[in-house]
């Protein structure tokens, strides 16, 4: 059974500091590219931050360059995000994606929320 699961949202102050985790199970995580996308309140959901099969390939969006750093473990099959201050537009509902790029097929998690807040 096929499974992302993320975790270590919450709520945090304006410049504080949150990593996100998401465990994957139930596929060969080494092969995929991974994902994080967001979905803030009444908007759409977007792009943050890939990484390639190996980790030596990684892109984020404008708005969270210099802050945010995906990372992942593939021994631990886990995908990372590191989240460094944190502004109140960065609260969302975060994603982990996982794409097979050869096939175009791809899992989601179940999302973990993130409140940036004073």
């Amino acid at each position: 059974q096929v499974q992302l699961v993320e975790s270590g949202g919450g709520l945090v102050q304006p410049g504080g500091s949150l990593r996100l985790s998401c465990a994957a199970s139930g596929f060969t995580f080494s092969s995929y590219a991974m994902y994080w996308y967001r979905q803030p309140p009444g908007k759409e959901r977007e792009l943050v931050a890939r990484i390639s099969t190996a980790g030596g390939i990684t892109h984020y969006a404008g708005s969270v360059k210099g802050r945010f750093t995906i990372s992942r473990d593939n021994a631990k099959n886990t995908v990372y995000l590191q989240m460094n201050s944190l502004k109140s537009e960065d609260t969302a509902v975060y994603y982990c994606n996982a794409l097979y790029a050869l096939t175009g097929n791809g899992y989601w998690g179940q999302g973990t929320q993130v409140i940036v807040s004073s």
